[in-house]
């Protein structure tokens, strides 16, 4: 299409082009003539396309509408009348990206595929899903996602409903009560006082009839705005958005504008509570956190400075209010979050682990640091430090699995949302001169001086711990529940019993195949049968193995030294954790941890030590962990990445008390918070440390194992720190040796060989003598634990390993895992279980799992795992079903990487003895999968379910009703444990 400005394609009007060097695209902005609805086209190269339809939908309380809304619009729709069109897409597309969710005041659809028929196919679902859904039709579509009463089997009233139990899950973690609670604390007289998500309290105060009003009123298209990014037909497009969807409507005058929260006349005090479980210490388990909001998301200048003022401040090692609140002690750690995803923007300024009697210290000590600041100026190598990591982000636009059209979309609707430019944030080049003027003007200590020192528009929010919240808020529920239930009419409660069965039979009932049949789908032939292949090659140099990745990479050099820690005997998989983070975190013979920072971040784009696995997929049990430094610099900065690193492996020093404390404390944080937001990762990986080696490093290096180790470390940190930093010195000089090297390299071939040339400069103050390497003994342990947690809901997880039973690994794996994943389990688990989810994996190191996330049962769910076997054996699909579950399996298979990711696949996969040959025979093992293949497994299954390997991490009451199922009750966070 050939587009001219102020001209109408099919219903929408071109108002104006743009070219946006910063995304290297050509931006085109219509309005729909006959709705108001706005869309933006990106136009550009990129083959991973993007779509989004997202709606302006602020909460009117916190009963959790918008997000209630969110999940059920995906539960059937006019033209795709099946009960769950979105797990239908999961199954059978080569989607990159596929999800929906929602924020404080938007509700969004994005989706991405690097395939145009499949494109298309999920634009017109997610189109028909949210203008045409369901919910009108079948209320039992709200009460399965939302909320309903439920008879247990014991004859009580209970909640069920998957965003309940998910929000009991979200409001289990203290960071997430934290980051909710601080925009009600700010905004106690607009919409973000409100609990988008829903707050379990409060959801079941949610009627159908409001839920239906909601959507009537905010999915209008005069109130949506859409987002097409990539390569794609825009005619194509155009015909099916208007043709399909938006010509049905009438433009509607929708006013959802949300007013300014009115300044503060004066700072506030808000003190809450979060549970914590009754075996756990509550001292120093306090949160404070401080809180400042900005005018407007709409000045892009101001937002963008506090970005880069969060860095400064409270990001980095040389960062001065960071350091002056760690070394007052008054906490743990310290956190911060500039928080631009609404209206008024707030900056927070967060404190772990302390008592509220330290409130006014923490606010002394913030504000005579900031004082200081503003008076003898912000250091200018931190400036400049600050700014160089700012524009390398923004350059490198690095977004790991995500794709770039998702982050572009979402930052154009933060200010688009609010009808104002949608480029603001992504034009950044004007921005940044603005920014270097700071480099000799006091452009930073004039915005600490206006919008956090003299901003009476600010908050202390002190979060505090409870040992009987839990149970409290148990009390409160059950006590409503059986008032509910005492006043209901015998009629009542048979309508009740109705309405349940109801739901049971429309969960229970399977689609009908004519029914599935109007779903879009692809074919095999729209598949590639061959792999593609990663950028390889490996050489010998300087009497170690060298992985080159030669690729383009918009000039930048990514390096990743492996060191082999079979050097070390396994226990010291506790201290290598340690010694990873302390890489560039702590002082070099040459200059203190906060100059060495400062330094880094001026000339490279970081420098980071990492603890990783990499099991050997042809050898049962065997482990080759590596401490890795990762690091990334410009083509003209190499040099000094070489410089920097080099210094880091060879000339650390661990002889600093504090430090090396405050570096204990923020692990043991970090792994607290990591801990309790992937319960499912935690269940999974104790689990498997019962039956491999490899998750039992994992346990070790980042789980509940070394979360003990450090907090005895930090409860006797005085007599042990010598004694710790003498054992650094001697695992690094053990570690860091040529003989123990594997080097990555990813980039052109112009920097790839430069850099080759300064491969001495990083080893040759490194011992040179090579050390032998040991096989990590491993003894299977049947350890059966339930890891008893502050949390409303369980993460429930079985496994086994199948090589261990005398099974090969195949492709017809992975296919049998879609095929569980969205098939039975969710059904049972999620649909019908209430659970938010369910997730299994087959590997090829012989790892298989089940596990459930935020998942209000148990045993119950132990019961489902137990039934797998049987739905296998019985398992049979038509030819077109078990094409889609190919499809979709060949689309995780076939995630697009970054460059940096294709090196760091490329290596890994070399590191583990995965060949080319291993990848294409696991491809065409998927491609032939056939029904009969996943009875086979059935086998299989059974002996994983037999072996009786389980773990569940939850809720102490929970898993104590059920105490008989495991061998071991651990408390995870207890002093006593």
């Amino acid at each position: 299409m050939n587009l001219e400005q102020n001209q109408v394609y099919y219903g929408f009007r071109l108002k104006w082009i743009k070219e946006v060097k910063e995304m290297n695209s050509a931006v085109y902005f219509f309005t729909h003539e006959k709705t108001g609805a706005e869309l933006m086209y990106m136009k550009n190269e990129d083959t991973n396309k993007v779509f989004s339809v997202f709606f302006k939908t602020p909460p009117e309380d916190s009963t959790g509408c918008p997000h209630i809304l969110e999940h059920s619009v995906l539960n059937g729709s006019k033209r795709f009348p099946i009960k769950d069109p979105f797990t239908e897409l999961v199954k059978g597309s080569l989607n990159t990206f596929l999800n929906a969710f929602t924020s404080s005041d938007k509700t969004m659809y994005p989706f991405a595929s690097m395939n145009h028929k499949d494109f298309r196919n999920l634009m017109e679902v997610y189109l028909d899903s949210v203008f045409f859904p369901n919910i009108y039709q079948y209320p039992e579509i709200f009460w399965q996602e939302g909320w309903h009463h439920e008879f247990s089997e014991n004859g009580e009233l209970i909640y069920k409903g998957v965003v309940y139990n998910e929000m009991k899950g979200a409001f289990s973690s203290p960071e997430s009560v934290l980051y909710r609670m601080v925009q009600s604390v700010q905004n106690p007289d607009n919409a973000y006082f409100f609990e988008s998500g829903g707050d379990p309290e409060v959801i079941p105060e949610l009627t159908y009839e409001k839920f239906c009003s909601f959507h009537k009123k905010h999915y209008h298209p005069s109130n949506s705005r859409i987002f097409l990014y990539g390569d794609l037909d825009l005619e194509s497009a155009f015909q099916l958005i208007d043709g399909q969807y938006l010509s049905q409507f009438d433009k509607l005058e929708i006013d959802l504008t949300i007013k300014p929260q009115r300044p503060f006349d004066q700072p506030i005090e808000v003190v809450e509570k979060y549970p914590i479980s009754s075996s756990d210490d509550s001292s120093e388990k306090t949160y404070m956190s401080l809180n400042f909001t900005l005018p407007d998301v709409r000045d892009a200048e101001t937002c963008l400075a506090f970005s880069i003022l969060r860095h400064m401040l409270l990001e980095t090692p040389a960062a001065p209010l960071k350091k002056a609140i760690l070394e007052a002690k008054i906490g743990k750690d310290v956190l911060a979050v500039f928080d631009d995803g609404i209206m008024q923007p707030i900056f927070e300024i967060i404190v772990k682990n302390t008592e509220t009697a330290r409130k006014n210290e923490f606010k002394e000590v913030v504000r005579q640091t900031l004082q200081h600041l503003v008076r003898d100026g912000i250091d200018k190598t931190l400036v400049e430090a600050s700014l160089n990591q700012l524009e390398f982000q923004l350059r490198e636009a690095e977004m790991g699995r995500f794709p770039k059209g998702l982050y572009y979309g979402y930052t154009a609707s933060k200010t688009w949302l609010h009808n104002a430019d949608p480029l603001l944030y992504l034009e950044y080049e004007k921005l940044l001169p603005t920014f270097k003027k700071a480099l000799t003007e006091p452009y930073f200590e004039s915005l600490i001086d206006k919008y956090l020192i003299n901003n009476p528009h600010s908050s202390l929010l002190i979060l505090e711990p409870s040992k009987t919240l839990s149970e409290e808020r148990e009390k409160k529920t059950k006590t409503d529940l059986n008032q509910y239930l005492s006043g209901l009419t015998p009629e009542q409660r048979i309508s009740l019993k109705s309405d349940n069965e109801r739901l049971m039979k429309r969960q229970k009932t399977p689609e009908a195949p004519e029914a599935l049949n109007v779903m879009p789908h692809l074919t095999l032939e729209d598949l590639d049968t061959e792999i593609k292949k990663l950028p390889l090659e490996c050489v010998q140099e300087n009497g170690f193995q060298l992985l080159l990745h030669s690729q383009f990479t918009s000039k930048i050099l990514y390096m990743v030294a492996y060191f082999d820690t079979r050097v070390l005997p396994f226990e010291d998989i506790l201290y290598l954790v340690i010694l990873a983070k302390t890489l560039g975190n702590i002082d070099i013979k040459e200059m203190d941890y906060a100059n060495l920072s400062n330094e880094v971040n001026i000339h490279t784009g970081g420098i980071h030590g990492s603890l990783e696995n990499h099991s050997n997929a042809h050898v049962l049990d065997m482990v080759t962990p590596k401490l890795s430094l990762y690091g990334k610099a410009l083509s003209s900065k190499i040099p000094e990445l070489f410089k920097y690193s080099a210094l880091i492996l060879s000339r650390t020093v661990f002889q600093n008390h504090d430090r090396l404390l405050e570096i204990i404390r923020e692990m043991k944080s970090s792994i607290e918070m990591a801990l309790m937001r992937a319960g499912h990762l935690t269940a999974i990986t104790r689990l498997c440390s019962g039956f491999t080696p490899s998750h039992a490093v994992s346990e070790m290096s980042k789980g509940i194992s070394q979360y003990h180790f450090l907090a005895d470390l930090e409860a006797n940190f005085d007599e042990r720190y010598q004694t710790l930093a003498d054992k650094l010195e001697d695992v690094r000089s053990i570690i860091f040796r040529p003989g123990n090297l594997i080097l990555s390299l990813t980039g052109d071939e112009e920097d790839i060989t430069a850099a080759r040339k300064l491969i001495p400069l990083l080893i040759e103050e490194l011992p040179k003598e090579i050390l032998p390497l040991t096989q990590y003994p491993f003894i299977e342990q049947q350890k059966n634990e339930a890891l008893l947690a502050p949390a409303e809901i369980q993460y429930v997880a079985q496994g086994y390993n199948f090589l261990k039973l005398g099974h090969e690994y195949s492709g017809k794996m992975l296919v049998t895992k879609s095929i569980l994943s969205t098939d039975f389990l969710y059904n049972k688990i999620r649909v019908q279980g209430g659970a938010y989810g369910a997730l299994c994996n087959f590997y090829r190191s012989g790892n298989v799992f089940f596990c459930s996330y935020r998942d209000p049962n148990l045993k119950e769910t132990y019961d489902v795992y137990s039934g797998i076997s049987e739905y296998m054996r019985n398992f049979d699909c038509s030819d077109r079903d078990i094409t889609k579950y190919i499809i979709g399996t060949i689309a995780e298979l076939d995630m697009p990487l970054t460059p940096a990711m294709k090196g760091n696949k490329a290596a890994s996969n070399y590191l583990a003895g995965i060949t080319d040959e291993d990848r294409q025979k696991e491809r065409t093992e998927v491609l032939k999968a056939i029904p009969q293949d996943v009875r086979d497994l059935a086998d299989l299954v059974d002996q994983i379910i037999e072996k009786n390997f389980i773990c569940t991490f939850g809720n102490e009451k929970k898993i104590r009703e059920n105490s008989d199922l495991f061998k071991v009750l651990v408390p995870v966070f207890s002093s006593k444990s």
